[in-house]
């Protein structure tokens, strides 16, 4: 559904990306994972035709021939901050020529209800966050670009969002993801990317990334009385590992496979959380 091409961009002198080539999938969500600064923003402004990249092509296709509907949830969209959640979302119902039976369902989806006629500056930032994914749904979109979505929020407001974005996914929408959050990466993504100083250093499904840097191989294993082992994932290990499992004292058994935080470290230097 979408197709980027060796897409680059600059500020001035300033290089922001650097040779940036994807695809994406219809009904796919898709990560794009990376440390603050790393041009996150940049490519999305360019993949929803905000920005003009400095070189490249970007292709939106649907293969049936329609206009495809976009929706876009960024920290950067202003809301009216004198006008109440329902005002500010019926100017843009009325924009997208949608009903106001529209905005009643996804009230009731983002537990805004009870807000409904509360004035937008007296929102908290978890609520606004709230109010701003309303608006990218008030279309019935084909391509949702989410920009940090959870960024700053408590963990109800940012499990309240996992939500939603599961049931657009499972609705068939794709979703275009941007996040420094491993675990939310992990929890709602087909496939990421990991962006850092405007190149993409490595690409797949989390646990396949995950799997190609195991470099420990080894595994950990906790017995029933506490004490906790480490052996190599190896031949020599078999007998014991097997005497744990005859006389049944393994209370739990791992792999040593790294995290997404720990692999962007071994690649970059760098934690996602910078």
């Amino acid at each position: 559904m979408i197709q980027a091409e060796h897409i680059t961009h600059s500020f001035g002198e300033k290089k922001i990306l650097e040779d940036i080539s994807f695809t994406v999938e219809k009904g796919e969500v898709i990560g794009l994972l990376g440390p603050s600064g790393a041009g996150k923003t940049t490519l999305v402004n360019i993949l929803t035709g905000q920005l003009k990249a400095s070189g490249g092509n970007v292709k939106v296709l649907c293969g049936d021939g329609k206009t495809l509907k976009t929706g876009i949830m960024m920290d950067s969209f202003g809301l009216y901050e004198r006008l109440s959640v329902w005002d500010n979302l019926r100017i843009f119902a009325d924009i997208y020529r949608v009903s106001a039976g529209r905005i009643e369902n996804l009230l009731d989806r983002t537990g805004l209800r009870q807000a409904r006629n509360t004035m937008v500056s007296k929102l908290s930032k978890g609520m606004r966050g709230r109010v701003n994914l309303c608006r990218a749904l008030l279309k019935e979109v084909d391509i949702l670009y989410l920009d940090e979505p959870t960024s700053g929020l408590d963990p109800a407001t940012t499990w309240k969002i996992h939500q939603l974005i599961e049931e657009e996914s499972q609705s068939g929408t794709t979703v275009f993801l941007t996040t420094h959050n491993m675990h939310e990466a992990e929890e709602l993504c087909d496939r990421v990317m990991l962006l850092n100083e405007g190149k993409i250093v490595e690409q797949g499904t989390c646990e396949d990334i995950c799997t190609r840097y195991n470099t420990l191989d080894e595994i950990e294993v906790t017995l029933k009385d506490g004490e906790k082992h480490v052996i190599r994932n190896a031949q020599e290990s078999e007998g014991v590992l097997a005497e744990w499992i005859r006389t049944e004292r393994i209370l739990t058994i791992h792999s040593s496979e790294p995290d997404m935080e720990r692999v962007f470290l071994s690649i970059t230097g760098r934690r996602l959380s910078d």
